[in-house]
């Protein structure tokens, strides 16, 4: 399985400015050898791997095995340099409590295609639903699920989805939260990935797969674009027998 990356972030503003401006001269030489050779920027020898190939790392770009994005689809970023677009925001939405801006990430094309592409690397074979939380899960699991070829089903707040639902409670870092799912969102069987954006004390994606579970569905595996690893979340869903949990980047501070 591909190994997350282990990286410490700054709040300080101006080295948010470097990162930002790091990023994006990463961006440009990359779009300058694409457009040299005529196609996007993918190491040769990746053309030829498969998502879920074991020997695939996260941060190689990938072809989809389920829909195809064309030719016109954006170079992408390597590894994981996307992650300099994200801006620690401190204090926020309380005192104590850091908070990771993705919205610089989704605004780029190349940045938001990169992660998307790596996703699809990570995620294991033979899923049949992706199922993402509300809100900023939506924005992976509804791409990656495309990339996949698998269904896609959301995971939303009370009173938000139009017909009978179940749902689960648990606790964030910093309030409580319920969740709830369509009751005919999964059928029985199915192999669902969970998917989000960060991985904090693990609670989201612990009341997600209590959903996934109770619906009768098996969790293939739970992926994130971050995992702040100083809250130990992975070791939260271990606990409840989660023990895939995939991560592109791991944060340690």
């Amino acid at each position: 399985m591909a190994q997350p990356v282990a990286r410490s972030r700054s709040t300080n503003p101006a080295a948010s400015e470097r990162s930002r401006a790091v990023a994006s001269g990463v961006r440009e030489r990359t779009i300058a050898r694409a457009q040299r050779s005529g196609s996007p920027a993918q190491p040769a020898e990746d053309l030829t791997r498969a998502p879920g190939d074991p020997a695939q790392r996260a941060g190689d770009p990938v072809q989809a095995t389920g829909t195809d994005l064309g030719e016109s689809a954006p170079a992408t970023l390597p590894d994981a340099a996307w992650a300099e677009l994200i801006i620690d925001v401190p204090d926020f939405p309380k005192p104590g409590i850091s908070f990771k801006d993705i919205t610089p990430l989704l605004a780029d094309p190349i940045a938001y295609a990169s992660v998307v592409e790596q996703l699809t690397a990570l995620a294991p074979e033979g899923v049949d639903l992706v199922v993402g939380m509300e809100a900023r899960g939506f924005l992976f699991a509804a791409p990656l699920a495309v990339r996949l070829g698998a269904g896609f089903a959301p995971v939303r707040k009370p009173g938000k989805l139009p017909r009978a639902t179940v749902s689960a409670s648990y606790t964030l870092e910093y309030r409580s939260e319920t969740l709830t799912m369509h009751a005919d969102a999964i059928r029985a069987g199915q192999r669902v990935l969970i998917v989000d954006d960060v991985l904090a004390t693990g609670g989201t994606a612990r009341a997600t797969a209590e959903l996934v579970a109770g619906l009768g569905g098996s969790i293939a595996a739970v992926v994130v674009v971050i995992e702040l690893g100083y809250l130990d979340g992975r070791a939260a869903l271990r606990e409840a027998g989660m023990a895939d949990v995939r991560a592109l980047l791991r944060l340690e501070s």
